[in-house]
């Protein structure tokens, strides 16, 4: 998540704000990896993340006249965003479907169209039980609580500062780091005998 060009971001708001239609161009280049990337992670399909970044980015036109001068564009993105792929996650656990877009393995760190090929095929058995293993951390990770998986994705995927995560969460850096521990904690949990640990108190 870039944090160097603040300034940049307040200068295309602005632009934006007086018409510049372009402006917003401008913004989804910067912005639409990044956005994706935890879109896909978290709802762990490829169409659906893609839907609710494209989500953002309209309700960010519709909003633009509303947002200050010096709002700190990078927060507001990922606090639309995730609440996005919150109502988004509650509304399937009513409506339960099957996604035809993606196996069951890929990989969550990146959305598919941006995985590279790997040198040196794996043997069938090695490549099976990498599958499993992905496939057990994906479930993990869509188990946990909606704070929690918000907290693991922007600091272990994004790379996000405990300052940066509050911004978009409004937590303090001590509940951050409860976040974590706690996301963390249930990982290893619902992980224990494929890692073949014994789970702590």
């Amino acid at each position: 998540m870039p944090t160097t060009d603040t300034a940049a971001d307040q200068a295309s708001l602005l632009a934006l704000q007086q018409g510049e239609a372009v402006a917003l161009n401008r913004l989804i280049t910067r912005w639409q990896r990044p956005l994706h990337s935890f879109a896909y992670r978290y709802v762990q399909n490829n169409a659906d993340a893609h839907d609710l970044v494209a989500e953002t980015f309209v309700r960010l036109y519709q909003q633009r006249l509303r947002l200050r001068p010096d709002t700190r564009l990078s927060a507001w993105l990922f606090t639309t965003l995730t609440n996005l792929c919150h109502n988004h996650h509650r509304w399937l656990r009513r409506h339960p479907t099957v996604a035809l877009d993606a196996p069951a393995t890929a990989d969550p760190a990146q959305p598919p169209a941006s995985l590279e090929p790997v040198s040196g095929d794996p043997s069938p058995n090695v490549a099976l039980e990498q599958d499993e293993t992905l496939a057990a951390v994906r479930a993990a990770i869509e188990r946990l609580p909606h704070d929690l998986k918000v907290t693991l994705l922007l600091h272990h995927y994004e790379h996000l500062s405990y300052h940066e995560i509050g911004e978009i969460t409004g937590c303090s850096d001590r509940g951050i780091e409860t976040r974590l521990y706690r996301a963390r904690r249930q990982l290893r949990e619902s992980l224990a005998d494929l890692l073949n640990e014994p789970t702590r108190p």
